[in-house]
């Protein structure tokens, strides 16, 4: 059928082979960073998988049929501005396909497909969350609740700090869904390596990650997946009076912008963007680049686990 998923054919021998493959989102590329850059950070991570022994499989729906592994015309196409492709979170998947359409996929979008196709390993930047004053808004990202019925391992650093991040740790645990912190003690604040919470379980290598999502995998299959923390870089952190007084102004320009609901996140990162001179972009990069590092590697050592087997 038309709809049904388009691997491509080096994704689909690896995965018949039983080889590493790590999915990347495509929201990051189309919606999250400058043009130009986007298409740099592409050609990045892919390579930063594929040098450690991974291949990388990037996500997105082009007219109308989901794509996993993207080729170089498609992420052109993908970080092509011009190009109008809107965000997809999983909910949007059927309407997307069904009319059509050309979408980035979001980390619940990503996460869903991937598994659809047999990846159990993605790496992203950050996990959408709980969001502030959620308990008036009801606003909750999707990707808690795909994460928590998807069985796929997600790396990121953690969750952005405009969001309630607490609330986030305590419905991840309300959903059975592990987190691991790679190398911490304390859950990342995606631009900062430490937020004030800690991290159930800490993993201090690829196999150690490894060995605890297999468990998860052999007692709780086919339920929820697994949620990697690994902090940005230490030369990537932002700095934190820098990161402070940013997230004060934005939280202000709500306020006196009456911004709410689903607009909250877009307008403060946004002012992150532009208030920093480019900081928070680097910063993204970096641990963008260091998720698919750490995904790649552990996603080696569940394939070599599982053909010991």
């Amino acid at each position: 059928m038309g709809t049904q998923p388009q691997v491509s054919p080096e994704v689909a021998a690896a995965l018949n082979e039983g080889r590493a493959v790590v999915a990347l989102e495509s929201t990051i590329l189309a919606h999250g960073l400058p043009p130009g850059r986007n298409r740099e950070v592409a050609a990045r991570v892919e390579r930063v998988v594929r040098d450690a022994g991974a291949v990388p499989a990037t996500i997105a729906v082009l007219d109308g049929r989901p794509v996993v592994g993207l080729d170089d015309k498609q992420l052109d196409r993908v970080c092509d501005p011009a190009a109008g492709l809107v965000k997809l979170s999983r909910r949007d998947l059927g309407p997307a396909i069904g009319l059509g359409r050309d979408g980035a996929t979001t980390v619940a979008g990503t996460a869903a497909l991937a598994a659809a196709a047999g990846i159990g390993v993605f790496a992203t930047g950050g996990l959408g969350g709980v969001h502030r004053g959620a308990s008036e808004s009801w606003d909750v990202s999707a990707d808690l609740g795909v994460l928590a019925e998807t069985p796929v391992l997600v790396v990121c650093s953690g969750v952005k700090s405009v969001l309630d991040i607490g609330a986030t740790l305590e419905l991840l645990e309300t959903n059975s869904v592990p987190v691991l912190g790679y190398r911490t003690d304390r859950f990342p604040a995606f631009y900062l390596r430490e937020s004030d919470f800690d991290v159930p379980w800490r993993v201090d290598d690829p196999k150690q990650a490894a060995a605890a999502v297999r468990a998860h995998r052999e007692y709780a299959p086919g339920q929820s997946g697994v949620l990697l923390a690994n902090p940005v870089p230490v030369e990537h952190e932002m700095d934190r009076e820098l990161h402070d007084r940013l997230l004060a102004e934005g939280l202000e320009l709500l306020v006196t912008r009456k911004v709410r609901g689903k607009d909250v996140t877009p307008v403060l990162l946004e002012h992150f963007h532009t208030a920093s001179d480019g900081v928070s972009l680097d910063t993204n990069e970096q641990l963008v680049l260091s998720n698919a590092r750490v995904a790649a590697e552990v996603s080696v050592e569940l394939g070599q686990a599982e053909l010991a087997r």
